[in-house]
């Protein structure tokens, strides 16, 4: 039996987004019907969606009005913040692309409850990451060791406080510096420096609460092993280097046993929309990666 499409609705309207409409275009999002896109700039709203025969919408209450069964976020960290609850309980589940927005714990955990409240989910995109199984599993080990130790009173949660002492992980990013300007984080000598010089130290709460729109993968890093808090973040500026250079580690504490190492190098953001398309395709797929 044919199974009825589901109903997506896309939150921007930039390039991210636009890679989502030109996957849906392709036939690659074979089980979606295109109800509606909603973004900042009318002009680009409305070429977006008459690109994938939808409705340009003008409001949050307009996107949700044809009662989408999922949003795909591709607009920004503000954007997740103020529009993630009505999203959720709308009824809609959401994929997320600006998952900085969930270095905040108490915005976090809102958006859990409010999809645990009205039966929706919401759905990490690795976007440049990559690696998240693994980076998870190794979580969960540090987890079961920290339960073994009877040094554990949480119901199976992970947590960045659960986790504390039994894992540590860490993500350093390589930048051009180019890619830095008109951040608090720039210095004048980034364009004239020969060799690499040191733009950010500390963890990924603080580098998202500096560059909100530059570290959505050490956040999204930062979930899938110890937490925000927890996560230490290096950032470099390299002298003539286009795109980002990402190594992510993650080691159970005080053993040998599990290092995972995930190295990424993306010279455009390009991967962040198609990973969008991935969790996509892999909610309606009968094989789940």
């Amino acid at each position: 039996m044919k199974q009825t499409k589901k109903k997506l609705a896309i939150l921007g309207n930039g390039y991210l987004a636009g890679i989502i409409t030109e996957a849906y275009g392709m036939g690659l999002l074979e089980g979606y019907e295109m109800t509606g896109i909603l973004g900042r700039t009318e002009e680009k709203t409305r070429r977006l969606a008459e690109a994938a025969g939808c409705r340009a919408c003008a409001s949050i209450e307009e996107l949700l009005e044809a009662k989408p069964d999922y949003v795909a976020e591709a607009a920004s960290v503000a954007a997740v913040r103020d529009y993630g609850k009505r999203i959720l309980c709308s009824g809609a589940s959401l994929v997320v692309l600006s998952i900085g927005a969930f270095a905040d714990r108490a915005f976090y955990e809102n958006a859990k409850r409010w999809a645990a409240d009205n039966g929706t989910r919401i759905y990490l995109a690795s976007g440049a990451v990559g690696g998240f199984d693994v980076l998870r599993t190794v979580s969960l080990m540090a987890l079961a060791q920290k339960k073994k130790a009877g040094a554990d009173d949480s119901e199976g949660a992970i947590t960045a406080d659960s986790l504390s002492g039994f894992l540590t992980a860490g993500i350093s990013t390589r930048k051009g510096p180019a890619s830095l300007c008109n951040t608090p984080v720039f210095k004048e000598h980034f364009m004239t420096d020969t060799q690499e010089a040191k733009a950010f130290s500390g963890n990924a709460k603080e580098a998202i609460s500096l560059l909100p729109t530059k570290v959505n993968v050490a956040v999204a890093s930062a979930l899938a092993t110890a937490g925000p808090d927890e996560t230490t973040v290096e950032i470099a500026s390299v002298p003539g280097m286009a795109g980002d250079d990402h190594r992510i580690t993650a080691k159970i504490g005080g053993t040998d046993e599990v290092e995972a190492v995930v190295d990424i190098y993306s010279r455009t953001s390009a991967i962040a929309g198609w990973s969008s398309v991935v969790v996509l395709r892999n909610i309606l797929s009968p094989v789940v990666f």
